[in-house]
């Protein structure tokens, strides 16, 4: 794609130097929210989903910008009025975005995956930002009405979180970035991550993703490391399979397919033997003490009614989800869908072949997301995700390594 690298040695994309584009961001950012924040507070009109503004910082500064040591860019927020909407629903407020974004410089994330893109992570951990192609920017734009109605019936989703979607113009091109929630602290070292489909054709981890220090493994490689599934306790089970059970719905009717589910496994008991041994390879308590977005934690997402009577998250558990092995082993899970917007130019191509096959092309288009939908629900619901069948008596069980779970 459109990922490269300079004779520094230095990250390029699309020949704008990383540093450059980050430093663009973070001036486009700070001069966008504080020209928001003039604006007076009112509902969300039809319009706002198409407004565009777009500021120019020339190197040397102007009347409205301030000088800089980039090369002239041009900065474009979209749809501004609607996104602060969207931050304002997260819990998120104008002065923590600004600082969390734009107070330290971004980190670049090396393991990137196949989408050639570039990912930031916020200093605080708390956002991603990734670039993205012309054809996604373009979706998410179609999405946003429709991704509005969805957030105000629904605020608990494990749909991507949506916070800003802008374009530095720069050297004669576009470079589209999204901001959206981080599904994995850095501060939790994560034994295990899995992007699952439901689906098995062609689903395992190449040779060359399982020689990465954190590879990202697939559906087959879950089945056969993870045959039993990772148990939750019913109340968790119940509220995860209900929250996917809405998201699927929403996919479906955008028609959007291939979407993952992104699984990442802490394992506190390994934890433990690792910092025992003195391998402490990040054992939770490194995460600075920052803002806490309210819907950006695994354990938020799912369920906001349990948590408020204080039963679930404590400090321990970091937002992941309290689950087990199969081996009894304490677990802290942090998920969410992702690829959402991808699939767009993928059911463009299917639609094409279908067409071909299939003289009433239309009735299959509407059928397929529904076929993957069911799918993708009846994997995580089934063969990832179980309920503990009985509830063990903590102490007891942890020692006797965890004969319980495997009752299912």
């Amino acid at each position: 794609g459109h990922r490269g690298v300079d004779s520094t040695g230095e990250t390029t994309y699309k020949k704008t130097t990383s540093s450059a584009l980050k430093g663009a961001i973070q001036l486009g950012i700070t001069h966008t929210v504080g020209s928001l924040s003039t604006k007076p507070e009112r509902d969300v009109l039809m319009q706002d989903f198409y407004v565009v503004e777009s500021i120019f910082f020339p190197s040397e500064g102007s009347n409205l910008t301030p000088a800089h040591h980039y090369n002239d860019f041009r900065f474009k927020t979209y749809a501004p009025v609607a996104f602060r909407y969207f931050r304002e629903l997260f819990g998120i407020r104008p002065d923590d975005y600004l600082y969390s974004l734009c107070s330290e410089p971004l980190i670049e994330l090396s393991n990137s995956g196949a989408s050639g893109s570039l990912f930031y992570v916020s200093s605080d951990d708390e956002f991603i930002i990734k670039t993205v192609q012309h054809k996604e920017a373009e979706f998410l734009q179609k999405l946003l009405p429709g991704y509005y109605m969805n957030l105000n019936q629904n605020p608990r989703t494990l749909l991507p979180k949506f916070y800003g979607l802008y374009c530095v113009q720069a050297g004669g091109k576009n470079i589209r970035i999204v901001v959206m929630n981080n599904l994995l602290p850095r501060s939790v070292r994560m034994h295990l991550k899995y992007d699952l489909k439901g689906s098995t054709y062609k689903r395992r981890a190449s040779q060359k993703e399982r020689e990465k220090v954190f590879p990202t493994f697939k559906d087959l490689d879950f089945m056969q490391d993870i045959p039993d599934g990772l148990f939750l306790d019913s109340d968790t089970y119940n509220a995860l399979c209900k929250t996917l059970q809405r998201d699927c719905l929403v996919l479906q009717s955008f028609k959007i397919m291939d979407y993952s589910l992104l699984v990442a496994i802490h394992n506190l008991d390994q934890a433990q033997r690792e910092h025992a041994a003195g391998n402490a390879g990040g054992d939770g308590r490194g995460r600075p003490a920052a803002q806490r977005a309210l819907y950006s934690t695994a354990m938020e997402s799912i369920q906001g009614e349990a948590r408020r009577g204080g039963t679930f998250e404590t400090d321990d558990q970091m937002g992941g989800i309290p689950a087990r092995n199969s081996r009894g082993e304490r677990l802290l899970l942090y998920i969410g869908i992702i690829d959402v917007l991808q699939s767009y130019r993928f059911v463009k191509k299917l639609e094409h072949s279908w067409k071909a096959l299939v003289h009433d092309g239309d009735t299959v288009s509407v059928h397929r997301p529904s076929f993957y939908a069911e799918r993708f629900q009846r994997f995580m619901c089934h063969t990832v995700f179980r309920k503990i069948p009985l509830k063990p008596s903590p102490s007891k069980k942890s020692r006797s390594g965890g004969a319980v779970p495997r009752r299912s």
